[in-house]
C-alpha cells in the first residue's frame, strides 16, 4: 500500500501554498527514497518511465498497477507526494500534430513531417490518434485506480517553437524564421491554440479527483500550474527571442496562476532577464546541462532569479556532492527561502534525509 496519509495531502497543500506566496520561510525539500516495503507482490509487468515502451495491446490498468506498485516502493520523506506522469515522451502534442512518434530504448523521438510547408500548413490536433486515445486511457485508468491518494501529472505537452522544431526540424525551422516570419509566427499561434486544448482536456479528467496540479517537474500547486518551455531558444537571439516567443510566454503564463520555466542550457541564459520580466512566470528550473559546472556553480544565475522575485527549482542530480547543496546554496544566496529542492535516492538515506529536513525547519 502507498505510505501516504490524507493528513499529509493536507499539510502539502498548506505549505506549498504559502511556499508559491512566498510566506513560508523554509525550502520546500521533497525527498523520495526507493527500497520501501512494498507490502503487495511484484507485478508481472516491467516499470517503464516512458507509456510507449508498453506495447498497446498492454491495458492502461496494467501500467497504473506498475505503477502503484513503484510508489509503495517509495518512502516519501518532507514535502514530496505521489506524483505519476503519464510520459510519452517530451513535447508529445507533435505526434497529435502530424509528426511520428518513435519509442527508443530510454527515449521518445519525434521525426519530422515529410514535406513540411509552413505556408500550406495549419496546425490541429488529431485527437483520433492512437497516442491520444492511450494518454486519456492511462489518465483514466490513473483516477480509477487512485481516485485522489496519488496526484496525476499533466503530461509533457511541450513548449510552442519545440513542437514546430519537431514537426518542422530544427534548422529548417531556424531558417524560417529568417526566410518565413509571418508563418512561424501564425504557426506558434496555432501550436498556442493546440496546446491549450490538450491541457484543458486532459484537466478535465483528472480535475475532481485529483489534489492540485503538477507536470513532470514535481512542483505541488493547487491552482493551475505547468512547467513552460522553449528548448529551441538556443539557437536564437534575444531580439528574435523578443518578437517570436516572449509573446506565446506571457499568454500562456497569464492564463495560468503558478508557472515556472525550463530554463535549459547556457545558451538560454541569454534570455533570463527577458524571462524575468514576465510577472506571470513565478520560478525557474536552471538545468546547466551535460558537460556544464555543476548548480553549486553558478551563484549568479541563482541570485538573479531571486532578486526579480522569482522562486527556484534544484534536483540532487544537479549536484554530486548529496545534500550538502542545500547549505551551499544557502550561504551563496543568503537563504534558502524560496527553493523548491527534488530528492531522489535510496531508502539507505533516510537518516541523513531527516537531518536535512529538521536543519530546514520540516517539522
Amino acid at each position: 500500500m502507498i505510505d501516504f496519509s490524507k493528513e499529509r495531502w493536507i499539510r502539502i497543500k498548506e505549505d506549498a501554498c504559502k511556499w508559491w506566496k512566498g510566506d513560508l520561510e523554509r525550502p520546500l525539500i521533497q525527498v523520495r527514497l526507493k527500497g520501501n516495503e512494498p507490502g503487495r507482490p511484484v507485478p508481472e509487468l516491467p516499470y517503464n518511465e516512458f507509456i510507449p515502451q508498453y506495447d498497446l495491446n498492454v491495458p492502461a490498468e496494467a501500467i497504473i498497477d506498475r505503477w502503484d506498485y513503484e510508489f509503495c516502493c517509495t518512502k516519501f520523506l518532507g514535502d514530496a507526494f505521489p506524483n505519476f506522469c503519464p510520459n510519452l515522451g517530451a513535447g508529445v502534442i507533435a505526434e497529435f500534430l502530424g509528426s511520428r512518434l518513435e519509442d527508443r530504448d530510454d527515449t521518445v523521438w519525434f521525426h519530422p513531417v515529410e514535406n513540411f510547408d509552413p505556408a500550406s500548413t495549419s496546425l490541429k490536433c488529431n485527437k483520433d490518434s492512437i497516442w491520444f486515445r492511450r494518454l486519456n486511457e492511462v489518465i483514466q485508468a490513473a483516477v480509477e485506480c487512485w481516485n485522489g491518494r496519488v496526484q496525476i501529472s499533466l503530461t509533457d505537452i511541450g513548449g510552442n517553437l519545440d513542437i514546430l522544431a519537431s514537426l518542422r526540424g530544427s534548422q529548417e525551422l531556424a531558417m524560417d524564421i529568417f526566410t518565413d516570419p509571418e508563418n512561424v509566427k501564425r504557426l506558434s499561434w496555432e501550436a498556442h491554440e493546440a496546446w491549450w486544448s490538450v491541457y484543458d482536456q486532459t484537466s478535465e479528467i483528472i480535475k475532481d479527483v485529483n489534489p492540485g496540479y503538477t507536470s513532470w517537474a514535481s512542483i505541488f500547486s493547487e491552482e493551475p500550474h505547468y512547467m513552460l518551455q522553449s528548448d529551441f531558444c538556443f539557437m536564437i537571439g534575444p531580439e528574435m527571442f523578443e518578437e517570436f516567443v516572449k509573446p506565446e510566454l506571457q499568454t500562456t503564463a497569464r492564463r495560468l496562476t503558478n508557472v515556472f520555466y525550463h530554463l535549459d542550457g547556457p545558451g538560454q541564459l541569454t534570455h533570463l532577464d527577458s524571462l524575468l520580466e514576465i510577472e506571470d512566470i513565478r520560478g525557474i528550473q536552471w538545468i546547466p546541462g551535460a558537460g556544464q559546472p555543476e548548480i553549486d556553480k553558478w551563484p549568479d544565475v541563482y541570485r538573479k532569479i531571486l532578486q526579480a522575485g522569482k522562486l527556484i527549482q534544484i534536483f540532487s542530480s544537479q549536484y554530486s556532492g548529496g545534500f550538502e547543496i542545500m547549505d551551499i546554496l544557502a550561504d551563496q544566496l543568503g537563504s534558502a527561502k524560496g527553493i523548491v529542492y527534488i530528492v531522489d535516492g535510496d531508502i539507505s538515506q533516510q537518516a541523513e534525509a531527516e537531518k536535512l529536513l529538521v536543519k530546514y525547519n520540516f517539522a
